[in-house]
């Protein structure tokens, strides 16, 4: 009998609603974050108050209430909610949900249409909402990680309102860990060092924190314990990476400012980015190439050490792969970040090639033409050239290496830094021996 009770109990019990079902706001002064868009006077705010909804891309990061906003914005407004992935819906499936909305719109109902991922629809499917938005039979609200200025196309992001969701500042990551106790979790105490290290982990995600706060409760529940310590979350929970795209804007943005610290000579900086990118799952061979550029870009002659061990530690991560290269680009990184900068090579070649893309073909002045074959000779190939090394200093003063009527363009200009500080010295010596030579 005991046995057949349990049975009975376990296909009669309801499955228990996931924390973040559990805890999704009712209300929009439910919502946790946002407050750019949702307090008094904010976009949002004053969108709900007008009584009319309106077609709007939610831009942000996983985690910070896209989808539940579009939830929220159907019920503000009294309107059916249909929801589309972009990931497993094509234009057939958007067919469908248009003759929903219509049969909605003949009960006298209008339509949320809400498309997560939208910038994964591809162009045709994003067209074939254009009509359905257009005529009003649906306001639709898209839901994107990207950026929409490239992922949605112009047609469809002229119609619809962008709003730039962020990520949850870690008070309002302990405000939703707080509302987790008060509602569901209050069994468990959480030591101050376990929170930020939830925190820490959640990374501004409000849904990475509820799962996290779930597997808490079912490791607590297993192992018969109450309290909650920073050792016994590193030791029970799955802990996945940071959050990193490494496709889209997060990747971007990461390696912008990995270049940026370089550029800055913040080697702190430099190094927290990279390992921030590794930490996140980016290519290291990608993040060495990266490295490369910048030691040729950003510091260039000022110090050509630069680029030799950029080049080595690309070259000892190929040996090594990792946990262990890494620390050759880490090594890089912090050369690259403490070396003298100078961008004036990188300058001046960007100078000559947009220079050589507009201007007309020139010829080889005669003197600097080579001359394998008697003919040649005779034409002149070759003549009065002068031999560098047979000039004093190794210098043919006032010689000329331009094509013919071209003036000195000065593209490359030394910074007073590191060994550009020795070539500026270089090239003014042999600027006053021209002068001498009679050269303007």
């Amino acid at each position: 009998m005991v046995q057949d009770k349990r049975m009975s109990d376990l296909f009669q019990s309801k499955p228990t609603a996931p924390l973040a079902e559990a805890l999704r706001p009712q209300t929009v002064a439910d919502v946790i974050g946002q407050s750019d868009l949702l307090a008094p006077g904010k976009p949002l705010q004053l969108a709900f108050a007008s009584g009319k909804p309106h077609s709007m891309i939610l831009w942000g990061p996983p985690g910070v209430g896209k989808t539940t906003l579009a939830r929220l914005t159907a019920t503000a407004f009294q309107c059916e909610f249909i929801a589309l992935s972009a990931v497993f819906s094509g234009v057939k499936d958007i067919r469908a949900a248009m003759e929903q909305a219509q049969a909605h719109l003949a009960q006298g109902k209008h339509t949320i249409l809400f498309v997560d991922e939208i910038h994964r629809f591809n162009k045709s499917q994003q067209d074939a909402l254009l009509p359905y938005a257009e005529s009003g039979l649906v306001t639709l609200i898209g839901a994107t990680t990207e950026n929409p200025s490239f992922e949605v196309n112009s047609a469809l992001l002229s119609r619809a309102q962008v709003y730039v969701l962020k990520s949850l500042t870690d008070d309002e990551l302990r405000l939703l860990l707080q509302r987790a106790q008060d509602k569901v979790l209050g069994h468990l105490h959480f030591e101050e060092r376990a929170i930020s290290t939830l925190v820490g982990y959640a990374d501004g995600d409000a849904r990475r924190m509820l799962n996290l706060l779930e597997q808490c409760n079912t490791a607590a529940a297993a192992a018969g314990v109450s309290e909650i310590d920073a050792a016994f979350i590193e030791n029970a929970l799955a802990i996945n990476a940071k959050r990193f795209d490494k496709g889209g804007d997060n990747f971007y943005d990461q390696i912008s400012a990995l270049h940026k610290s370089v550029r800055g000579s913040n080697p702190d900086a430099a190094l927290y980015w990279l390992c921030r990118m590794l930490d996140g799952g980016a290519d290291p061979k990608y993040l060495s190439r990266r490295i490369v550029r910048m030691a040729w870009e950003d510091i260039g002659l000022a110090d050509p050490r630069a680029m030799q061990i950029a080049n080595d530690a690309a070259l000892t991560f190929e040996r090594l792969g990792s946990p262990e290269g890494e620390l050759a680009l880490g090594q890089a990184v912090v050369y690259l970040a403490v070396a003298a900068k100078s961008n004036a090579g990188y300058k001046a070649y960007n100078k000559a090639r947009a220079f050589v893309k507009t201007d007309k073909s020139r010829e080889v002045p005669v003197h600097l033409r080579n001359a394998p074959t008697k003919l040649m000779k005779e034409l002149g190939y070759g003549h009065e050239y002068r031999y560098a090394h047979d000039e004093p200093d190794a210098y043919a003063a006032g010689e000329t290496y331009l094509p013919d009527g071209m003036a000195d363009p000065a593209w490359y200009q030394p910074v007073p830094r590191g060994l550009e500080a020795k070539i500026a010295e270089k090239m003014a010596f042999l600027n006053g021996l021209d002068a001498q030579a009679g050269k303007t």
